[in-house]
């Protein structure tokens, strides 16, 4: 963060959280998750993260296509520092601009005391910093001020973001009776109060988690079977390569088609025979044996036989 010459390291941190209960789209009857593939619409096919660009719809069927590199040459001169343009009063910025919100926290032990400084500044002029930084690969606008002892950024919306309010009533001639004004006036000094965030409550979400409560005290779950994947086969890119090129140039001299066996085909069926072989190949030489030693008994027998009968 730096305003003038000053410059104090700092760290930011989300200052909120959703707490809205979260659910996951699953089939009604076995509570198994919905999948979503990212798929082409022209060609119908699935496409991987790597070939995802950003495009902008210019309309009748035009689209400009972006790049990262696109993204990485554009220009933010706030990308590294929260740069401080300005110190206003806060009462002058409609809460209508603001968006999210981040704690400020010193970045080591030099960046303590002109923290310190800039949070006493904010308190005593009562003024709130208008800065610029870069989140997420946008730069915003944002505030800087002071809440419960430590600097709080709000990021704000452009004021081109914020829509007019053009409504048709607005220039409808109504007039309200001062008996009226006073009796709304009234209302509203019987209902004024100081505002303490801690007496309201989510009753929405509370009584959906009562309804999951019960569910599960009732054992209304559904297992959802682990299924574990198949692993694929080693694939010898070298032999099936080989073994294609091979079956292609006998295609080409016998004069028909080539075919050639794809590569995960080609190592599949290569392991399930190496497999089978694997055994007789080991068990050749005992049945070799017996089959010469039967042979030369058998030569013998016959010429013994012969000469008898002579």
């Amino acid at each position: 963060m730096s305003f003038g010459l000053v410059s104090i390291g700092v760290k930011l941190y989300s200052a909120t959280e959703d707490k809205d209960i979260r659910f996951h789209q699953v089939h009604r009857k076995d509570g198994g998750r919905i999948k979503y593939q990212r798929v082409c619409s022209i060609d119908g096919k699935e496409v991987s993260y790597d070939e995802i660009a950003k495009g902008y719809d210019m309309g009748g069927g035009e689209m400009v296509i972006l790049t990262d590199t696109d993204f990485k040459n554009l220009p933010l001169t706030s990308s590294r520092a929260i740069e401080v343009l300005e110190f206003v009063p806060s009462e002058q910025i409609d809460p209508m601009y603001y968006d999210k919100a981040y704690y400020l926290e010193p970045d080591g032990a030099a960046g303590v005391k002109p923290y310190l400084l800039m949070r006493e500044s904010l308190a005593q002029t009562e003024r709130v910093a208008v800065v610029k930084v870069a989140l997420r690969q946008r730069e915003s606008l944002a505030t800087l001020r002071v809440r419960e002892g430590v600097l709080v950024l709000n990021t704000m919306l452009w004021p081109d973001e914020i829509r007019q309010a053009e409504f048709g009533f607005l220039d409808d001639d109504v007039k309200l009776r001062s008996q009226e004004v006073k009796m709304a006036e009234s209302l509203i000094d019987s209902m004024a109060g100081e505002f303490d965030p801690t007496q309201f409550k989510d009753d929405y979400r509370e009584a959906l988690q009562e309804v999951i409560d019960v569910k599960i005290g009732k054992r209304e779950t559904v297992s959802q079977p682990e299924v574990e994947e198949k692993l694929a086969p080693t694939i010898d890119l070298m032999g099936a390569l080989r073994e294609s090129v091979e079956r292609a140039r006998q295609g080409r001299s016998g004069g028909g088609p080539a075919t050639v066996t794809p590569i995960r085909k080609t190592a599949e069926k290569k392991a399930t025979a190496e497999k089978e072989a694997a055994p007789k190949k080991a068990a050749a030489p005992k049945k070799a044996a017996p089959k010469k030693a039967t042979a030369k008994k058998t030569g013998a027998t016959t010429k013994k036989a012969g000469k008898k009968a002579a």
